[in-house]
């Protein structure tokens, strides 16, 4: 393969890259806990949109608040983290 032909190749390899990633930009995954009482929504690059608490949840406490919505970022982030794999996957291959 010579210099030229590799050089093609590694710019539609970013390319992809870059495209895949404005593709995760616009993507949205939710986490979900407490049965839906708690609601994160972020991007596929992990960037947090919204945080939806019922008001049910508030009285409750703070401790538990906090807990439901570390559930619901963790369940969006695990989301995300297959949406990711599953689209840089494309890109590899």
């Amino acid at each position: 393969m010579d210099m030229e032909s590799l050089m093609a190749k590694a710019q539609d390899i970013q390319n992809k890259i870059s495209s895949a990633q404005d593709s995760l930009s616009k993507m949205h995954v939710k986490g979900i806990s407490g049965n839906g009482m708690v609601v994160v929504d972020m991007t596929g690059k992990y960037d947090l949109v919204s945080v939806t608490i019922n008001p049910d949840v508030m009285g409750q406490g703070a401790s538990k608040v906090s807990e439901l919505v570390a559930d619901a970022y963790r369940d969006a982030k695990a989301k995300a983290d297959v949406l990711i794999d599953d689209i840089m996957g494309q890109v590899s291959s």
